[in-house]
């Protein structure tokens, strides 16, 4: 596959999107069929280190994409596929199940330090490539006033650790280290250099 002109995307958040079109990477979406348990891809080990996890969890979501590919009898292109991850020391902060939930994951980062990984992975032609990129975050004390306000707004469901660092609650982030757009879900170095990888074309 030579200096392919797309990708395709096999994610549903809209930020990955954006993340890419601002690389100015075209891209099609690649998502997954109704009879697809994309959910259960996610599933977590007894265990498993986040590290591990979120590695896993990557390369099990890209090899079903290149099912679907396949399956749908697609033109061939590189696949591009993330999942992001946030850990409080050895514990996996996923998507919340509920308001509650979401308000038990918000009250166990307030006032500390957690880590968030996301991996990327490409595949193009017989290879898969993938990069971590590990951030740091510290949120300040959140008062249980703004913890409520927050998962009311609606803006913890479907993100890992209960929050989304480009709404409201960056107002309570106190310090970070590493990369924004990482945290954001698609980090652009590390996106970039997979790109490279797979010889698409980038203006950069």
């Amino acid at each position: 596959m030579v200096n392919p002109d797309f990708i395709y995307l096999a994610s549903q958040s809209p930020r990955r999107a954006q993340l890419l079109a601002q690389l100015g990477v075209a891209h099609r979406p690649l998502l997954p069929d109704r009879g697809e348990n994309a959910e259960a891809l996610e599933e977590e080990r007894s265990g498993e280190p986040p590290g591990e996890y979120v590695r896993r969890v990557t390369l099990r979501k890209l090899a079903a994409a290149q099912r679907r590919l396949a399956r749908r009898q697609l033109p061939a292109a590189p696949i591009l596929c993330a999942d992001t991850t946030v850990a409080l020391g050895r514990r996996i902060l996923g998507k919340p199940e509920s308001d509650e939930h979401a308000a038990e994951m918000l009250r166990a980062l307030s006032g500390r330090t957690h880590r968030v990984m996301t991996a990327v992975a490409i595949s193009a032609g017989k290879h898969n490539h993938m990069l971590v990129s590990t951030s740091r975050v510290r949120f300040a004390e959140l008062s249980e006033r703004t913890i409520d306000l927050y998962v009311a707004s609606g803006e913890p469901q479907g993100k890992a650790g209960a929050y989304g660092i480009q709404g409201r609650i960056a107002a309570w982030i106190e310090h970070i280290e590493g990369s924004y757009t990482g945290i954001m879900g698609l980090p652009l170095h590390e996106t970039t250099t997979l790109l490279s990888r797979a010889r698409v074309r980038l203006d950069l």
